[in-house]
């Protein structure tokens, strides 16, 4: 398999932006104002984390079906840590908290195995813990159809 992301950036340090070209999407991108930056867009942080919690979703809405557990949709929140920053700036930590919607609270524990499964079988989260950063479950919210 290959994947293919072209990228265009304009002016010098934090201050520049750019934008991805993903198929026929086009996403613009920066550096975080927080890190300096213009704060536009996406930014390398949050598109690391985006591929984490994307591939995270669609691994545990497939494990939730694989499972029969009664399931609506799925949102994820997920949080990255950066550490030593601004030295030496490195994701020390991310994770990942799903709510299933359309579930049944009464399952919470067919859900939080399902939500580990996930966790351990989402592969862009286990490359990005194979470098070292700490990839984790949060809490996991049920919520039945309807509330």
């Amino acid at each position: 398999l290959r994947y293919n992301v072209k990228a265009a950036w304009n002016g010098a340090g934090p201050t520049g932006e750019g934008t991805l070209t993903i198929g026929d999407e086009v996403l613009p991108y920066s550096v975080p104002a927080d890190m300096g930056g213009k704060g536009k867009g996406a930014s390398p942080e949050t598109l690391l984390i985006s591929a984490v919690t994307a591939c995270y979703s669609a691994t545990l809405y497939h494990f939730l079906s694989k499972r029969r557990l009664p399931v609506s949709s799925v949102a994820v929140d997920t949080a990255g840590f950066v550490g030593n920053y601004p030295s030496k700036p490195r994701y020390s930590r991310i994770e990942v908290s799903p709510t299933i919607h359309g579930g049944d609270p009464e399952r919470q524990a067919d859900y939080e195995t399902a939500a580990r499964m996930a966790r351990e079988h989402c592969f862009i989260g286990q490359t990005v813990a194979a470098g070292g950063v700490s990839y984790d479950l949060g809490s996991v919210r049920v919520h039945a159809a309807g509330a």
